[in-house]
């Protein structure tokens, strides 16, 4: 067996792990970089990327349909489900090709291929056929689709993310079980692209939304393009000659039965770090066997190992990875002396339409440490201006402000625009601003940003800051 002695090893070569990669190189540390998969990030190859390359041609079907709102008649909407899904792959694999080609740029002699597992604290092998000694080790090896037992009777129709970006055409119908971030997102679009969609869920969630009121409304909305049943009774799934039978409580029809192409399990993913041996690693492990760590340093307990990315099943966002993998790797060289990393307000977006966007302190949170001790502004989208003028008036944003300093502490939102308030908002907590602060910036009319105004003005009122909101104000301009 090939034997190879490094400073730092770090297990898997997607987004963390190449943060973490590149933190190590600039502190000139010995290193090798390992990947048991295919290169290329969760992103780039069956998340994010593909994901949204889906979503625009949903949108632009969408945009079609409802265009005799304003007047205008562009005749029948044909969807072509083959050049859908050419071009969401050739889009596909161009992204991958970036990601491949920067870790394919990394020296030769710094790369191992294959599975990597513990020996000991400080050993690794590697596909069974290299030994690694590190003195430092940084996990970083992502997440996988969690698909629960009873959805496994769907046999060779069941589908998970991953699978979808590499059909050639679309199906006719699909059961989406999961109503969280990536079963709204994809349920959404393959509804607007012609699918016949039914959703089912369990626990009455939906997507990352706590606020109940955000929640119903959402629900609603969506109900009126699909069937989404967030608390669903489903009885059974079988796979029949037809395809996917599902029995379920249809709350109209009582129990039913419908059949469909596909069931695409959307039910969470879980994190890879299952099948590495951490009994050896000699880190503190939770009851589900994986890694107890420091989210500001990203170390294992006072070990040498470190946990970046998807692999800690924490915050499993892009921009999350990379800050992670930046800290956990600068950790790893510089170890003994471990520092705690900047982490950034968290920021999460939904590209469903209307958008989802969460910022800062969720509800659970501000109600775990505020207790009372923060109000709540509110706007409704359905009678904003500008939101109106581009038939977009569907959602609401509900912002949350602290008693007696009147400092921003977060935000939950189903509307449109989304993405881009988020941001602002994002921004604004990030830099600590008071709700006062953030009403005295400029506004633009007409905008649907005014909405936010209209939303930070009532948070104002009700933190007993500032005036009662005037209807109609003369400043906000008509639909302000």
């Amino acid at each position: 067996m090939d034997k190879r002695k490094v400073e730092v090893a770090i297990i898997g070569a997607g987004t963390a792990g190449m943060a973490a990669y590149r933190a190590v190189q600039r502190q000139k540390k010995s290193v090798v970089l390992i990947e048991g998969g295919p290169y290329g990030t969760t992103c780039a190859r069956v998340g994010c990327m593909p994901s949204k390359l889906l979503v625009a041609a949903a949108d632009s079907a969408h945009h079609l349909r409802k265009a005799p709102m304003f007047g205008v008649h562009p005749g029948k909407v044909e969807v072509n489900g083959k050049e859908v899904m050419d071009r969401v792959r050739r889009e596909r694999d161009r992204f991958v090709s970036f990601v491949v080609e920067a870790v394919e740029g990394f020296p030769e002699e710094e790369r191992l291929r294959g599975q990597a597992r513990f020996l000991s604290p400080h050993k690794l092998v590697v596909g069974n056929e290299v030994e690694v000694e590190a003195d430092r080790v940084v996990i970083a090896t992502g997440s996988r689709p969690n698909i629960p037992g009873f959805l496994k009777d769907a046999k060779d129709r069941l589908v998970v993310n991953d699978d979808i970006f590499d059909w050639d055409d679309l199906p006719q119908s699909v059961a989406v079980f999961g109503p969280g971030i990536i079963g709204i997102e994809l349920g959404q679009a393959l509804s607007r692209l012609g699918v016949r969609v039914r959703m089912f869920g369990v626990s009455g969630s939906l997507g990352p939304i706590q606020d109940d009121d955000i929640r119903k409304y959402a629900l609603k909305t969506f109900n009126d393009e699909f069937p989404l049943m967030a608390s669903a009774t489903v009885h059974s799934v079988a796979r029949t000659d037809a395809g996917i039978s599902v029995r379920f409580d249809d709350p109209e029809k009582g129990e039913v039965t419908e059949t469909f192409d596909y069931l695409l399990a959307a039910t969470g993913r879980r994190p890879n770090v299952d099948g590495m041996d951490l009994q050896n690693a000699d880190i503190p492990l939770d009851e589900r066997g994986a890694p107890i760590f420091d989210p500001y340093t990203m170390r294992c307990g006072d070990s040498h190992v470190f946990i970046a990315g998807d692999a800690n099943n924490a915050l499993p966002l892009l921009h999350e990875a990379a800050d992670e993998g930046k800290i956990a790797g600068a950790n790893a060289a510089n170890y003994s002396e471990v520092l705690a990393g900047k982490r950034r307000v968290p920021l999460a977006i939904v590209f469903t339409d209307p958008q989802i966007a969460t910022v800062g302190l969720s509800l659970n949170q501000l109600n775990e440490r505020y207790k009372g001790g923060y109000a709540v502004g509110k706007v409704s989208f359905e009678g904003q201006g500008r939101s109106r003028v581009i038939g977009a008036n569907k959602g609401m944003l509900h912002l949350y402000g602290e008693h007696g300093s009147g400092l921003f502490l977060g935000a939950e939102m189903f509307g449109p625009a989304a993405e881009h308030i988020g941001h602002l908002l994002a921004w604004a907590a990030q830099n600590r601003m008071t709700v006062g602060e953030m009403i005295d910036m400029p506004f633009y009319h007409p905008v649907i940003e005014e909405g936010l105004r209209s939303a930070l003005r009532d948070l104002n009122r009700q933190l007993s800051i500032g005036p009662a909101p005037v209807e109609r104000c003369l400043d906000c301009g008509p639909g302000g």
